[in-house]
């Protein structure tokens, strides 16, 4: 009998949403920061590459949407998709677990 293996879906999802910045980016995105500018400065430590790298990873997996406004100037949102809002429960699930387990370093604050 051969070991039980991960769901090939289960493991895909979990390294798209767990990698570094994906949840606190799509996190962001729920508490209503749509431009990048708002979400840059919502997550403490990301630069640009690695922000412009995440949204685009999470804009081609369908978790959020880009959208040019055709504004002067011309301004861009990032809001999440109807896939993305159904992470919702699932973000809020794990942040309830991580304050209830996760203890904070000594220099953060919840």
């Amino acid at each position: 009998m051969s070991p039980p293996s991960v769901c090939t879906r289960f493991h895909i999802a979990l390294e798209l949403i767990g990698a570094r910045w994906s949840g606190a980016v799509i996190s962001i995105i729920f508490k209503g920061a749509h431009r990048y500018a708002d979400i840059k400065a919502a997550i403490p430590g990301i630069n640009d590459t690695m922000l412009a790298r995440r949204l685009r990873e999470l804009e081609s997996a369908g978790i959020i949407e880009r959208r040019v406004l055709a504004t002067s100037p011309v301004r861009v949102e990032y809001h999440l998709t109807e896939m993305g809002q159904e992470l919702r429960p699932v973000v809020d699930e794990l942040v309830t677990w991580a304050h209830k387990w996760i203890p904070l370093p000594e220099t953060a604050s919840a």
